[in-house]
């Protein structure tokens, strides 16, 4: 409940991924430190843990006395104090046993989504290198499968592990009340028992951790087929597709059943070497209640403890796997939050507010990540008037794209500035930066919600008329009408309800609702027909009346409503000025321009 959840946790704004002083506790030191804003309900499932550690101990004590003082002494009223007591102390096992589970699952549950929230809100702060490197699926991994995995981890090592440990020692406290001779056989076979955990250990975290590697593979192939079923199917491909994803699936199963064999193999040894040490134990002791050292009620108090050591030396040997394998899990997570973002806020940003949007890029030089020794732009100096329409203009692979991607600061150039309205995009926060834009990407993203949803995304607040309006200015409304639902409409994943001409008109209708200073069109008409493009270069002709305009186009028709044609070459700028004057004085522009600014 939201009542009961704190303000954001330290532990959500600590350093990620930082170095604990062993890794073999690293998935239980994570973890710590996602638990401490909630340790109220930590406090009330340890008190529960005690409650029924001690009434669970307790009754060592009164089987001892059943034997000595009721069946060997045949009292029955002290038989039936016994069981009176015996009685108090389950139903009191049973209360700690509620307090303890009820407190711990709901801290495991609000931890394990504080994770999830913090890896997504992490991934947004991300810049698109990231992803042109990582799979999607390879990422969706860690938000699911890798979280996952770590579900039920605090209810088993916080509180299972550490109700055994707490039941071990009390019991080896109580062991030495009954017997100190034959405590020390149980020091001598303990570390014998513990010992597998250690020497065992490692290797199932590594394995966990490629096991974990290997789920993220199935699930960016899964992914990645999924994404493009279209072409799969287009070119017959599914029984290759098929062929590929039962391939990986087998390498996660081979790689699966080598750690859970691991495991397996881990808790057996531990629970054979536990119980073989009972056993020696209860024959040593039947010889000292032979030999008149202890009372058949002692023994049987002892076996009791004992019983009580061995399991829980099994229960945590079972729970130390887990954790290993949880290691490989924890490991992927702590390394996606320790990923840095290339575009990051300086300390103290300068205040952006909606201007008139004057653009300059000043002598900028800029390559990717991807191919660092490869520009994309070269010495490229560029000024956008308030108002003006300039359109861009050029080869593929020329760098107009490039051009938008530094407008919206998805990466900073290498040398250079770009300024919007005097400011460098490097002095200001990301998030108030891009607010200045509005854009129309060329194949535009349009989410699995109603149509007015998709709209709407270009301002939250907007309302109901408002958005009408701008799917009219669009020319959304036309088809709009004709959905089953109207604007309540879920459009699929992707919009896959809509034809390619109708999604680019959600987008525009998306750009003009956001009312932004800056208009960024790519390619913004390439996916209608004549009829659509007529309608839309309408729409934003009266939009860009208001804003100032950059324009990627490959159409003539578009390029000649521009004030202004920049012709870019090889990521240098190569020409400007109108379509006519650049048919006399450009080579570039008059070889596009003869193909009809298609290619």
């Amino acid at each position: 409940m939201k009542a009961d959840r704190p303000a954001k946790a330290e532990s959500l704004q600590s350093t990620p991924g930082r170095a604990v002083a062993s890794p073999q506790w690293a998935t239980l030191a994570f973890l710590w430190q996602h638990m401490r804003p909630y340790w109220p309900r930590l406090v009330a499932a340890l008190a529960g843990l005690a409650l029924a550690a001690a009434a669970f101990l307790a009754l060592g004590e009164g089987i001892k006395r059943a034997i000595d003082q009721g069946f060997i002494a045949r009292d029955e009223a002290a038989l039936d104090t016994v069981l009176a007591v015996m009685i108090g102390l389950a139903l009191a096992q049973g209360i700690g046993v509620y307090v303890r589970w009820s407190n711990i699952a709901w801290v495991n549950q609000r931890v394990i989504n504080d994770l999830r929230e913090r890896i997504h809100a992490h991934l947004l702060t991300l810049s698109p290198s990231y992803f042109e490197r990582e799979r999607t699926g390879e990422v969706l991994s860690r938000l699911t499968a890798d979280t996952a995995t770590l579900d039920g981890v605090i209810s088993n090592a916080f509180s299972w592990a550490l109700r055994n440990f707490v039941m071990m020692v009390g019991a080896l406290v109580m062991l030495a009340v009954t017997s100190p001779r034959l405590l020390a056989w149980v020091i001598i076979a303990t570390p014998i028992v513990i010992a597998p955990m250690v020497l065992m250990g490692r290797r199932i975290k590594r394995l966990a951790r490629m096991t974990q590697d290997r789920l993220a593979e199935v699930m960016a192939r899964a992914g990645e087929v999924i994404g493009g079923m279209r072409t799969v199917q287009a070119f017959a491909r599914e029984a290759h597709e098929q062929a590929r994803f039962v391939t990986a699936l087998d390498a996660l199963f081979v790689q699966g059943m080598a750690r859970e064999r691991l495991s397996v193999a881990l808790s057996a040894i531990v629970i054979v070497l536990a119980f073989v040490a009972v056993s020696l134990i209860v024959w040593l002791g039947a010889r000292e209640v032979l030999a008149g050292r202890m009372t058949a009620g002692e023994l049987s108090a002892f076996v009791f403890y004992a019983v009580i050591v061995a399991g829980a030396v099994g229960a945590i040997a079972e729970v130390f796997g887990q954790l290993k394998r949880a290691g490989g899990a924890t490991e992927r997570i702590r390394e996606l939050l320790a990923t840095p973002g290339d575009i990051n806020a300086p300390e103290s940003p300068r205040a952006v507010v909606p201007g008139p949007g004057v653009i300059a890029f000043v002598a900028v030089d800029f390559s990717y990540p991807t191919r660092p020794s490869e520009l994309a732009l070269h010495a490229f100096s560029l000024e956008v008037a308030a108002g003006e329409v300039v359109a861009l203009v050029g080869p593929s692979g020329a760098g107009k794209s490039t051009v938008f991607q530094l407008l919206l600061r998805y990466y900073d150039p290498k040398r250079g500035r770009v300024l919007v309205d005097g400011i460098d995009a490097r002095e200001a926060d990301p998030r108030a930066w891009r607010s200045q834009f509005a854009l129309v990407a060329q194949d535009p993203t349009i989410f699995s919600a109603s149509l007015a949803d998709n709209v709407r995304y270009g301002r939250l607040d907007a309302t109901d008329a408002e958005v009408e309006a701008a799917c009219r200015a669009a020319h959304v409304s036309e088809f709009a009408e004709r959905l089953p639902e109207g604007y309540a409409t879920r459009l699929g994943e992707r919009g896959v309800l809509l034809s390619g001409g109708q999604r680019q008109r959600v987008a525009i209708a998306r750009a003009i609702l956001a009312e932004r200073p800056i208009l960024l069109l790519d390619e913004a008409t390439s996916a209608l027909d004549a009829e659509s493009e007529a309608l839309v270069n309408e729409a934003i002709a009266r939009l860009a009346r208001r804003q100032t305009t950059l324009v990627i186009a490959h159409r003539l028709s578009t390029v000649q409503q521009a004030d202004r044609i920049v012709v870019i070459d090889g990521g240098r700028i190569v020409g400007s000025g109108s379509h006519d004057a650049l048919l006399a004085d450009s080579a570039v522009y008059a070889r596009l321009a003869s193909r009809q600014l298609v290619g």
